[in-house]
């Protein structure tokens, strides 16, 4: 039996309940905040085994308590980076000693500031130690100095309030927090929770339409009434996109936007591809990896948003989480970064009826040049389409269009570090989704470290196990990605389901990623789902190593795979059956050039010249056919390419003219094309060599996949108030 305290007329608190004007509350708590739930309500059958299922005056998910304590860590991160830019940016004070010294003598009016209310807008960037503590009085043991500077959040769609509470509670460097809803009975929770947080003085309730409120703070005519918000955090029901607009129009320059989407019926899958293009402005990916490709496509619809407003992006963190997507993106105003959006815009030509295979295309190019002042100048051009023909070129089913979507980088993996940093001295008690958090941005991490096309002298080393540490522990910003950058090599393949098309044994992924790493290929997980290979590799070498898989270590039958199956062509290019696609191939290509009569019958004489040598076993028919192609192409021999170390080889042939961009293992570059085409394919030495597949996995082992936390799992109805 909980023995309840009396606090003021009209209140009673116990450790799991409190009445409040004669109502009696259940406390849920989550971080360092409490929520009060009505008891009492009515709930199913269905519901009753789970205290956290019942119906809901206001919505409570608890299944995204992840969401919240990774939104936490986010802007703490991205608070301590904006910071350090504004310190960088203001310069030293000079007047700091005596301002000092005034104080020691008794002085505080120019320390005089309230790190509890929005009106620090013009206040001096001065620093103060604060304790961080829960309710209760437990010290955390953080001392934290604090920039006595406006850091405002706004919690467009409340609810209950949990967000901006936690955000009040949990991150110092927050000034003010804005808990909106369009639900007046919401509302009246939310200052209900306020006050019983005592958070009164740091986070203000109001009643509204979130889009209306956010253009009203950007409008010119209440500008000097309302500030714009270093932090807007969209967690609707369902999808993000009619707030987009409003949002990243609110923000200041430099401001984080998080957003959540639940809609993955619609971003995720086909079964709605319309009202996908009506909300984020292109076409669903069918296939594994439609959650990645849902992913950018809402970061095309914020990009797009802002590019309208004069404003461009920078995703900072990009997630698929369990049901829903989260993406914490930094704004900024800036029109010369603007134009890079149609280059880092892409749509994708997918074989999801056949293979699987998949090749993206670019909407413009930019390629810089090296001013004489040193300054990089871009010049922005149409790409050349298409980058495939409308069948695919590995098992020839037909291939459908995907996007247009965001074609950059989804992380920063600067920004990814800084966040894992602040996990060892976290409470596991407060943040009790500690271990999933950091499983999660360690594959987020190596996911984007493994693939980021940047400079040179910020390339981090693809195959590590320690955490990628690209500055030391100081306090300075961490380093944003060039514009001009674009994924090399978006999505990943799962070889559970090449093996499926091929109708054999599934490699494992120490053998399959072993494979991969002999050819000097690069490998890493993808964070949305188990059991994918992320690979610079292009599609020919992948559907090489897995005809070699059927070879080598797991054949199949003869009649397992059918006649006009995906599996059939891709098997079609076996390494057996080489020589005579070649001659085909080269016959071919000979007689569409020829002319006449005449030169139709030197061809065909030099083609049975060919096939002579070939029978007789005194020459390799790609070797005869890649000496009649040396002349003419004036590129690189196929048949001089040393098996045994094949990584130097693709390293060269990786840097494309377009800053190193491969379009589905396609270089740009005339020789990278040569090499990755088919031809010669067959000669790879492929080792499946699973102890070098193998992960490091270091002295921790992480949790980097949810399993469902309880049976009855996933989204939650709307609550009935």
């Amino acid at each position: 039996m909980n023995l309840a305290r009396q606090d003021v007329a009209g209140e009673s608190i116990s450790t799991n309940s409190a009445t409040y004007n004669g109502i009696s509350y259940t406390i849920v708590r989550e971080g360092l905040a409490e929520i009060l739930n009505p008891q009492g309500e009515e709930q199913g059958d269905h519901v009753k085994e789970h205290e956290e299922l019942k119906p809901q005056t206001v919505f409570y998910n608890p299944i995204q308590q992840f969401n919240r304590d990774l939104s936490v860590l986010a802007i703490r991160a991205f608070g301590d980076d904006l910071a350090a830019i504004r310190r960088r940016a203001k310069g030293p004070q000079t007047s700091y000693r005596r301002k000092k010294r005034k104080r020691e003598d008794g002085d505080d009016s120019l320390f005089v500031a309230n790190a509890n209310n929005a009106s620090i807008e013009n206040a001096e960037e001065n620093t103060t130690v604060t304790e961080f503590t829960e309710g209760n009085g437990e010290h955390h043991g953080l001392d934290i100095k604090l920039p006595l500077l406006p850091f405002r959040i706004l919690d467009a769609l409340s609810a209950s309030g949990l967000r901006a509470l936690r955000y009040a509670k949990e991150i110092p460097i927050t000034t003010s927090v804005i808990a909106n809803d369009l639900s007046a009975q919401a509302t009246a929770a939310i200052k209900l929770n306020i006050s019983h947080n005592h958070v009164s003085e740091k986070v203000q309730a109001i009643t509204g339409d979130a889009q209306a409120h956010m253009y009203s703070v950007c409008s010119p005519s209440t500008r000097g009434k309302h500030s714009t918000y270093e932090v807007i955090d969209l967690d609707p029901y369902g999808t993000a996109a009619p707030f987009l607009d409003a949002a990243v129009r609110a923000l200041v320059d430099g401001g984080l936007l998080c957003v959540t989407c639940t809609d993955a019926g619609i971003f995720a899958s086909l079964g709605y591809l319309e009202k996908a293009y009506s909300h984020y402005g292109g076409l669903p990916f069918k296939g594994p990896q439609s959650h990645e490709a849902g992913l950018r496509l809402i970061l095309h619809a914020i990009a797009t948003c802002a590019a309208r407003n004069g404003l461009a992006i920078e995703p900072l963190l990009s997630l698929s989480i369990d049901f829903y997507a989260r993406v914490f993106v930094r704004v900024r105003r800036s029109l010369a970064e603007v134009k890079f959006l149609a280059s880092k815009t892409m749509v994708v030509y997918n074989c999801d009826e056949g293979c699987g295979a998949f090749t993206t295309q670019f909407l413009s190019q930019s390629k810089g040049r090296t001013a004489k002042n040193g300054d990089t100048l871009y010049k922005f051009s149409l790409a050349q389409g298409p980058s495939t023909s409308q069948f695919c070129p590995h098992c020839n089913f037909k291939t459908h269009l995907s996007g247009p979507m965001w074609g950059g980088p989804i992380h920063n993996p600067y920004f990814i570090q800084r966040i894992l940093d602040l996990i060892p001295s976290l409470n596991s008690e407060t943040y009790a989704t500690i271990p999933r958090i950091e499983g999660m941005l360690s594959v987020a991490l190596d996911e984007s470290v493994s693939f980021a096309s940047q400079p040179a002298s910020q390339d981090p080393s693809p195959q590590t196990c320690d955490h990628f540490k690209p500055r030391n522990d100081n306090p300075e910003p961490f380093l944003p990605l060039e514009p001009n950058i674009r994924a090399t090599h978006p999505f990943f393949i799962v070889p559970s389901n090449l093996a499926k098309i091929l109708h054999c044994v599934s490699p494992s992924d120490a053998a399959f990623r072993g494979a991969l790493a002999t050819l000097g290929y690069r490998t890493s997980r993808s964070h949305t789902k188990p059991g994918s290979i992320c690979s610079n590799a292009p599609w020919s070498v992948i559907w090489e190593i897995m005809r070699e898989w059927v070879r080598q270590k797991a054949p199949v039958k003869s009649d397992a795979i059918k006649e006009g199956t995906a599996g059939w062509g891709i098997m079609r290019n076996d390494r057996s059956k080489v020589p005579v696609n070649e001659m085909k191939s080269f016959l071919r290509e000979r007689i569409d050039k020829c002319g006449s009569l005449d030169e139709m019958e030197t061809e065909v004489e030099k083609a049975l010249f060919l096939l002579r040598g070939l029978r007789k076993g005194k020459t390799d028919a790609s070797d005869r056919i890649a000496e009649n192609d040396a002349a003419s192409d004036g590129d690189i021999r196929v048949e001089d390419r040393d098996s045994d170390a094949p990584a130097d080889r693709i390293a060269e042939n990786e840097a494309a003219s377009d800053g190193g961009i491969r379009v589905e293992g396609r270089d740009t570059d005339a020789r990278a094309r040569k090499f990755n085409s088919d031809e010669g394919i067959h000669k790879l030495k492929i080792v499946f060599d699973e102890e070098l597949g193998k992960e490091c996995q270091g002295s921790k082992r992480l949790v980097r996949y949810q399993v469902n936390p309880r049976a009855e799992w996933g989204p939650i109805a709307r609550a009935k108030g």
